[in-house]
């Protein structure tokens, strides 16, 4: 009821209908489209345009034949039918919260008039028949079957045309170009699911026939030539199919959860939504040819919309355009090959294997129409030897769909098998991929002087070695300095040499962590290996206040006046938060003994004086020393204890 094709476009589907069967599908598509819930869609072939109506937001959403938005006609309160006239020239929108029916201009897509059918009258349901445009208004008991006779120069509303049957809601109503005279109205949403057929060809709606069904109607939709319906009901596993006549039984269409929406193409091929809560599968499609299966998409992961005709087809038949989702999340799907069945395939390899042994990698393909045993497969291989893939030729289906094949993956790492059937005249392609771990050989890799610890400034030669592999002989050397101000840093790239060594010379003023890296190849596995190096700091001490030195005791000793307080001067290798540790020791009874020692921070220059004050005594031997020791204030060096120096008093 909702797809409003000219004859032209119906003539054009059945020319091309076999082409649609011939050739497999092309890809879907899914966009996200502003509606929160589906009232009604329309598709306009003569504009390529969709209108689905939203009264949620109180708005129809117009887009392309790909979901994208055109615009979006809004201010229309408790939107719900859409009816598109015969040339495709007008669209029609029932707008319950204003008591009114509003034309839009399909070109233009401005409201070209509108037709107020009286307070509360509440218009939501529409079709176009003999000149009228016959509404559905009320709510619950109260509701009735009216018209706008377009034909007239001055349109008028007639109410009260029900001709006695006596509605539980707005009657849903259906009508065709093809089928003059006739309008269908259901009385859908009542247990006993009357449907009544009306005689329209007076003017005057006469009941023609009407037979109770058995069943709440979620949404109908007329066979071409406008003598069938197709409803989505009785019952909540199947649709059926009646004659106008004589509303006898034509046809049912079993499905397995409940009908939701329901669309005739030109062909008569039926396509219809089910809730879906078992996320089984969502959408059917029914061929003319009752003996065949039904071919099903499973298009959301959420359950189907209800409440609204959420599922139309192309003007020529061609694509499938289903709404779901729900909320503010709802997508426009574009199903492109309809007809076809989608094949389910899998593809299901070992988890880890051994290089250069057999592993089997197997799978199914099944459909709702079954492939024959002999069915080709192409079988990619991709892994590091292959990475843009390698062909293993064509493999066949067994009995049941299965299939298996085996091979020996030449390279190790992960290896990954695509299986693709390429579809034919019936099926949809499909493709199936699965991944395997294959062992690779641990090469050997060192690198040297790890635990080493140099004076500051000092250059050193880092060197990697590589032992056996495959093909790749490169290896990278990264330092990092110890330190956050110091990121790592790739030193070093390159091919080993012949002895399979890659060396860099690093002058090295931090302790440093060294990194030797192979990537690894298509047989022997990805290798990291470390080496850290210390690196001392520069570190002096410098007296000042003494009267003369001598060297006496084996060592040069500074002279002060007892009553002269020495002062101890620091240089070090500056770095922010660095202490230095100031040491002293008398000589006494044989061996040099700590009297006190202490930390002192640095200046940002590295320096740091200390003055010895007290009264020492004379005549005996006394040494000093500053040192940097990791972890006292910062840990980027390596400890470093300075020189002693060595004084004494005098009166």
């Amino acid at each position: 009821m909702r797809l409003r094709t000219l004859p032209a476009a119906t003539a054009l589907a059945a020319l091309f209908g076999s082409v649609v069967l011939a050739a497999p599908a092309s890809a879907d598509s899914s966009t996200s489209v502003p509606v929160w819930g589906v009232d009604d869609t329309v598709v306009d072939g003569v504009h390529q345009r969709v209108f689905i109506s939203d009264s949620y937001h109180s708005q129809i959403v117009v887009t392309d034949l790909t979901g994208k938005v055109v615009t979006q006609l809004t201010g229309l309160p408790q939107v719900g039918d859409l009816e598109l006239s015969p040339d495709s020239g007008t669209l029609w929108a029932a707008v319950g919260g204003a008591d009114k029916i509003v034309a839009v201009d399909t070109a233009q897509l401005t409201q070209s008039a509108e037709y107020p059918t009286g307070d509360k009258t509440d218009p939501s349901r529409l079709a176009y028949a003999d000149g009228r445009l016959w509404f559905g208004y009320g709510d619950q008991w109260d509701s009735g079957l009216g018209e706008v006779d377009l034909s007239a120069e001055t349109p008028t509303v007639t109410l009260d045309l029900a001709a006695g049957h006596d509605f539980s809601s707005p009657p849903e109503l259906y009508a065709d170009p093809d089928n003059p005279g006739t309008l269908l109205a259901l009385d859908a949403h009542i247990s006993s699911g009357p449907v009544v057929v009306y005689d329209i060809s007076s003017g005057t709606p006469v009941i023609r026939v009407s037979a109770e069904k058995n069943g709440f109607f979620h949404d109908a939709a007329l066979t071409p030539d406008g003598q069938n319906v197709v409803v989505a009901g009785p019952g909540t596993r199947a649709l059926t199919e009646y004659r106008l006549s004589d509303l006898s039984e034509v046809r049912t269409f079993p499905v397995p959860s409940e009908p939701e929406t329901v669309s005739v193409a030109p062909d008569g091929t039926v396509a219809a939504t089910v809730l879906d809560t078992d996320n089984t599968g969502d959408t059917y499609v029914f061929a003319t040819d009752p003996a065949r299966p039904a071919s099903v998409r499973d298009l959301s992961r959420d359950w189907m919309p209800w409440g609204g005709h959420s599922t139309s087809w192309s003007a020529d038949g061609s694509r499938l355009y289903v709404l779901t989702g729900s909320s503010d999340s709802m997508r426009f799907q574009v199903v492109d090959a309809p007809r076809l069945y989608a094949p389910t395939l899998t593809a299901d390899a070992p988890a880890t294997a051994t290089r250069a042994k057999s592993l089997t990698v197997k799978g199914k393909l099944t459909a709702n129409l079954a492939l024959p045993a002999g069915t080709p497969l192409q079988v990619t291989r991709t892994d590091l030897d292959s990475p843009t893939g390698k062909s293993l030729g064509t493999k066949y289906l067994g009995t049941g769909g299965a299939y298996s094949f085996t091979d020996t993956p030449p390279a190790g790492g992960k290896v990954t098998y695509k299986v693709t059937y390429a579809g034919d005249a019936t099926h949809t392609a499909a493709t199936a991929s699965d991944s395997v771990t294959v062992s690779r050989a641990t090469p050997a890799l060192t690198l040297n002087n790890n635990g080493k610890v140099y004076d500051y400034g000092k250059s050193v030669t880092f060197t990697a070695h590589l032992g056996t592999t495959y093909k790749n002989r490169k290896v990278e050397i990264w330092a990092d300095p110890y330190g956050s101000d110091k990121p790592s840093t790739l030193v070093k790239s390159g091919t080993v040499s012949s002895a399979g060594n890659l060396s860099v010379t690093l002058t090295l003023k931090r302790k440093t962590k060294l990194t030797a890296k192979f990537a690894g190849d298509a047989r022997y596995a990805p290798r990291t290996t470390t080496s850290t190096a210390g690196a001392r700091v520069k570190v002096s001490t410098a007296l000042s206040g003494y009267y003369r030195t001598k060297y006496t005791w084996n060592h040069t000793y500074y002279y002060f006046k007892q009553s002269k307080d020495p002062v101890v001067t620091a240089t070090m290798t500056p770095y922010p938060g660095r202490k230095q540790l100031l040491q002293i020791q008398i000589y006494a009874e044989g061996v040099w003994q700590t009297t006190d020692k202490e930390y002192f921070k640095l200046g940002s220059n590295g320096k740091s004086a200390v003055t010895l004050t007290g009264t020492p005594p004379t005549g005996y031997r006394f040494r000093v020393r500053n040192s940097y020791i990791s972890g006292s204030g910062d840990s980027v060096n390596t400890t470093t204890y300075g020189a002693w120096k060595y004084l004494t008093f005098t009166r």
